[in-house]
């Protein structure tokens, strides 16, 4: 469980998810670090938590997909003597379209955000959980992780990378006090959907969650100090399923879900 008086670093806390993280860390009493592009966002986010729960909130707005973004949070971070105790890892975005199509720079910012920002913050603040023998990561992957997507054959494969990692450092850290939860959600209203340019894909017309109850899902299993949950039982049931189906069976399945009405 996380205790009062933690500091969570939160990526992505502009909206969406992050901002759902935000306000249940400062729920329970935790110091926040918020990370995000929009420095607007985030200072309004930060005044009203500090006026509601009386906590201490530090807005750094970054952008993760830049070269040397993390290297920069965390020698400022370093500068302020901030030592997240709690590490959220949920920023990350999706590319619309058939590979040979869309642009490689969105995709390299993809590839940046979703895996590069994450494992280098990973790597950078680890360490000094493991010296504490306390910590607890986050890292938002998605349902996306457990098959190949076409149409958004980059984002699915960034998300594998996601949840195999967390898996992986999750039996590294086995007996250090620390612990890494993956948290796959389905569609979520976050205005991911908008950004991708896929509102009108049959994955988000069939129906998704709210922000809010994803996460408290993964929020909740993060305090249980649990390697992995699937938000959502329409959900579970799908991730489930895709063991026993071939793999080119469910690329198919896939690409028909998220092709556009």
């Amino acid at each position: 469980m996380l205790h009062p008086m933690d500091t969570a670093l939160i990526t992505g806390a502009s909206g969406g998810l992050g901002e759902e993280f935000a306000r249940l860390c400062a729920m329970d009493g935790n110091n926040l670090v918020l990370v995000a592009r929009s420095r607007g966002k985030l200072e309004e986010l930060a005044k009203e938590l500090e006026e509601k729960h009386r906590v201490r909130v530090t807005v750094l707005p970054c952008d993760l997909s830049l070269p040397d973004a993390v290297k920069t949070l965390t020698d400022e971070l370093r500068n302020r003597n901030i030592e997240p105790t709690v590490l959220i890892n949920n920023a990350g975005f999706g590319a619309y379209g058939l590979f040979h199509e869309t642009a490689y720079e969105q995709e390299k910012s993809l590839i940046a955000v979703n895996i590069a920002a994450l494992t280098e913050l990973t790597k950078n603040l680890l360490p000094a959980m493991v010296k504490r023998k306390s910590g607890k990561i986050l890292n938002v992957a998605s349902t996306a992780a457990f098959q190949p997507g076409p149409l958004m054959a980059v984002y699915f494969a960034s998300k594998s990378y996601v949840m195999n990692l967390s898996l992986a450092l999750t039996e590294e850290l086995r007996g250090t006090g620390i612990t890494v939860t993956c948290l796959c959600p389905g569609p979520t209203k976050t205005g991911f959907e908008i950004n991708a340019h896929m509102g009108n894909s049959r994955l988000f017309t069939l129906g998704s969650m709210d922000a809010a109850t994803v996460a408290r899902i993964g929020y909740e299993a993060m305090k249980c100090g649990k390697p992995l949950v699937v938000a959502g039982l329409k959900n579970k049931i799908g991730a489930f399923m895709t063991r026993f189906i071939p793999r080119m069976l469910a690329a198919k399945i896939a690409r028909s879900v998220q092709a556009q009405k």
